[in-house]
This record gives structure tokens, C-alpha cells and sequence, in this order.
């Protein structure tokens, strides 16, 4: 068995539903990890600022795939960035102001932006998702390069959001899904595994020799494109569909469980089909 790289997807997958993971347990594994010269990456839909908030005191190896693949951050230094083009800002703002009810958040390089109509409880669940959010009067007053948008339905429509967007935005943004009620607006073409795809260039790295977690629709590509790929038993039924293989809840630490499995096998040679088939997961 060659693994050279492991992937994960934060909420819903590597956090437990309170943000949070085994910081001491992943430490010593993150330590073994790098003895192995097993990469580890983070895969997600959130801003790159909140993405490393979560591993504030580790060193610099940890590779971060933000905004859903559109940032790549690598080696401490950026390493890939996809962007909306002026016009494609333009018409989004344009198809934004139909849909005043949604809490929209618009996600540049430099920071998160959400107008300042926004209540006072929005605002602050916003803040779980964006460490850097800037509040605004009116998206004409943005001067970033913008990765995507994020929109929380806040109980509205998820079908009548993505069937406009999917007519209004054709060619320009696409909808998918990243748990907790939002929906984010990425470019075609642009997702995980366009982002991971990045990273395994600049790392010499092969697609046999990735495993990731996810468990959400914006997790879809990423899981079919690695060699190993885990939903959580919590997963959305695309994301269970898209993996090879499922592991349990993310409130029971079952990607460090399968970290700890990695690490044993390569340690000692053995082969993780057989261990994974016969211990901790079953094919999807």
C-alpha cells in the first residue's frame, strides 16, 4: 500500500457537531504522520482564515483546500487561486438582489462579506464559518477577488434557490450543497477535486495514493476522484453514493479511528483493503 496523502472535509466529517476534535489525539497521529511522510490536507468549503484557526499551533505542513477547491494554500505560501471574473461578479450581485431572504455571504481572498442588514444572530453564526467578516452596505462597495458565495436558506426553498440558480447563473456559478442549510455558489469546474488535483501536482502525488472523508454534496467529486474515499455515516445520500467505502459518525472520532488504521498498516506492511473489509468499513 502506497498512501502519500490524506484528505478531510471539516463540518460533518473531521469536527464534531460543536466544532471541535481530539486536538491530543490528532497531534500525536499528526507527529506519526509526518515520520511516514504522509501529507494532510484539509478540504472545505469555509474560508481559508477559519481553516487554519483550527490548527493554530501546529507547524506549516498542513495543506488547506478552501472555498471548495478554489484556494489552494500549501507550504505556508498561496498556491492556486480560481476567481469570478468582473463580469461574473456583476451578474451575481444581479441574481443576489432577488433573494434578499437568504443570508448571503460573499467570500473573497481577503475576507468574508455579509451586509450589515444582517441581524445580530446572523451575523454571529456566520462568524462559526469565517474568521475574517467584513460587515457592508451594499456588495459595490466589495474590492476583493471573489472565490464563491455562500447562502444560508434560513428555512427557505433549497429547490426554488438551486433551480434559479441552475437558469439565472448557467455557466457562471453552480449550486451545491455543504450542510447546515447552505448552499454555496462555486465555479464550474472549480470544486475539491479540482483544488486537491492542484495539490497533488505540486506534491508529485497520484490519485491511488489519496484518501479522503466528506460528507456532503460539495464532497462528491473529491470522493470519486481518490483511490480510498470515506462518507460518514452521517453523509448525504450523494456523498455515501460517491465514496468507496463508509465509516461511522462524525461525532465519534471515526476519521481518526481510520488515521490510526493507516498508520498501522504502513507501518507493518500490511494491506488496508483487506484490514478495512474485515475491521472498520464496508463498500458502499
Amino acid at each position: 500500500m502506497s498512501i502519500k496523502l490524506i484528505a478531510v472535509d471539516m463540518d460533518g466529517t473531521f469536527l464534531t457537531d460543536d466544532k471541535t476534535y481530539n486536538r491530543h489525539r490528532f497531534q500525536a497521529q499528526y507527529e506519526q504522520l509526518k515520520q511516514l511522510n504522509i501529507h494532510f490536507a484539509v478540504a472545505s468549503g469555509n474560508q481559508l482564515f477559519k481553516l487554519m484557526s483550527f490548527f493554530d499551533d501546529f507547524d506549516h505542513d498542513i495543506s488547506f483546500v478552501a472555498e471548495n477547491g478554489a484556494y489552494v494554500w500549501t507550504e505556508n505560501r498561496e498556491l492556486n487561486v480560481n476567481h469570478l471574473s468582473a463580469d461574473a461578479v456583476e451578474a451575481t450581485y444581479r441574481f443576489l438582489e432577488n433573494y434578499p431572504l437568504y443570508r448571503t455571504v460573499i467570500c473573497g481572498k481577503e475576507s468574508a462579506y455579509i451586509l450589515s442588514t444582517v441581524t445580530e444572530e446572523g451575523y454571529a453564526a456566520s462568524l462559526k464559518y469565517y474568521s475574517r467578516l467584513k460587515t457592508i452596505s451594499s456588495y459595490n462597495e466589495i474590492d476583493d477577488t471573489i472565490l464563491k458565495v455562500a447562502l444560508n436558506l434560513q428555512g427557505q426553498c433549497q429547490e426554488t434557490l438551486t433551480s434559479a440558480a441552475h437558469r439565472d447563473l448557467s455557466g457562471i456559478l453552480v449550486p451545491v450543497t455543504s450542510g447546515h442549510e447552505f448552499v454555496d455558489l462555486i465555479i464550474p469546474g472549480i470544486h475539491k477535486a479540482h483544488g486537491m488535483k492542484a495539490l497533488q501536482k505540486h506534491l508529485n502525488i497520484d490519485d491511488s495514493e489519496v484518501i479522503t472523508f466528506g460528507d456532503n454534496g460539495n464532497d462528491v467529486e473529491m470522493l470519486r476522484q481518490s483511490g480510498y474515499s470515506f462518507a460518514m455515516s452521517n453523509a448525504s445520500a450523494e456523498a455515501k453514493q460517491a465514496a468507496r467505502f463508509m465509516t461511522g459518525h462524525n461525532n465519534g472520532e471515526c476519521v481518526l479511528d481510520i488515521i490510526d488504521l493507516i498508520i498501522s498498516c504502513v507501518r507493518d506492511g500490511s494491506s488496508f483493503d483487506e484490514v478495512l473489509i474485515s475491521r472498520t468499513a464496508a463498500f458502499v
